[in-house]
């Protein structure tokens, strides 16, 4: 209250609408905050105001577009990489973010920059289909993403979330994101892999799997996940698969999997027990829709770059070290 009566007096002195007053202090926060490399207590000093008003100022700035961003970061080089990608492997849709050198890894920007395209769906105002995998990468995509309320669109799985065990999978995307944007959720009501085709092929009558089944096919982007297939990797750490599956596909040449489909070097689906009991949306190879791969990290490079030879995707948020290396091992 206090500050709020400061601001409308100062505002008065200095004959200013009070809005005006205001975004010149936010443009003064900032520039300490960002230029000068205040903290906000020191803001908070300067301008004579709370730590909580000091970052208020700051978020307004921000809000207002009262500041750019400059990056020192080479960041033409990443979008050179995107753009060789999408030439050689002819995808609809391609980004590179930055690799961090000194941790190498890159979840963070590979989140960020996939939220920053899926929101594009969400904002909009026509109801929109949009389909998800399952994973560590896709649930911190749905992190980024602000609430908001949208209805109107439907969010699709592709792939179940359990084990034949009833164990749940710990990185579900499809609940999480529609209880941040109010959306319509239609999860697979299957696990990921049936413990055997006739059961594979029971679940998949039913009338939830159907519907689930036909929004997939018609949704506007589907996001999915990479993995590599090897001994704990997602699909066995996570109780999908057992050891002796794990070897098999191992053993048959598998190099990655998507929504729970194993594929080998060439990204051609692996004819095997696995494949054959996998109870979630079929894959399209080629994939004729937008399908996008959100993964990085130089342990995926032979699953990635196998799922563009296939066609499996059309779509590749991946980061610079990837991109690197799967553009000097074509």
């Amino acid at each position: 209250m206090k500050e709020a009566f400061l601001e409308r007096r100062d505002a008065s002195k200095a004959g200013l609408p009070l809005r005006t007053r205001k975004l010149d202090q936010a443009a003064h926060a900032a520039w300490l905050y960002y230029i000068a490399g205040n903290t906000q207590e020191e803001i908070a000093a300067k301008l004579n105001v709370s730590r909580q008003a000091a970052q208020r100022l700051v978020a307004l700035a921000v809000s207002e577009k009262l500041i750019k961003f400059r990056l020192d970061y080479p960041l033409r080089e990443c979008i050179a990489l995107a753009e060789s990608l999408r030439d050689k492997f002819e995808l609809s849709f391609c980004e590179v973010v930055p690799s961090d050198a000194g941790s190498g890894d890159t979840l963070n920007g590979l989140a960020v920059c996939a939220a920053n395209h899926l929101e594009t769906y969400l904002v909009a105002k026509t109801p929109t289909i949009l389909a998800f995998s399952t994973g560590r990468t896709l649930r911190s995509m749905v992190e980024q993403i602000p609430s908001m309320q949208q209805p109107q669109h439907k969010i699709v799985s592709i792939v179940g979330n359990m084990s034949h065990y009833g164990r749940a999978g710990r990185y579900e995307v499809v609940m999480h994101l529609s209880d941040r944007i109010g959306s319509q959720a239609y999860p697979v009501p299957t696990p990921v892999v049936a413990t055997s085709i006739e059961e594979r092929e029971l679940l998949q009558t039913q009338r939830s799997f159907i519907t689930v089944k036909t929004l997939a096919e018609q949704a506007k982007a589907t996001f999915v996940g990479i993995s590599p297939i090897d001994w704990n990797a997602p699909l066995h750490q996570d109780g999908f698969i057992n050891d002796d599956e794990v070897t098999q596909l191992m053993e048959l040449g598998a190099v990655g999997e998507i929504a729970g489909w194993a594929y080998d070097r060439q990204g051609v689906l692996i004819q095997c027990v696995t494949n054959s009991r996998v109870a979630g949306v079929p894959l399209e190879q080629p994939a004729q829709r937008l399908i996008i791969g959100v993964a990085g990290g130089v342990k995926k490079v032979e699953s990635i770059l196998a799922a563009l030879h296939g066609k499996l995707i059309t779509g590749l948020i991946t980061d610079e070290v990837v991109a690197q290396a799967i553009l000097e091992n074509i």
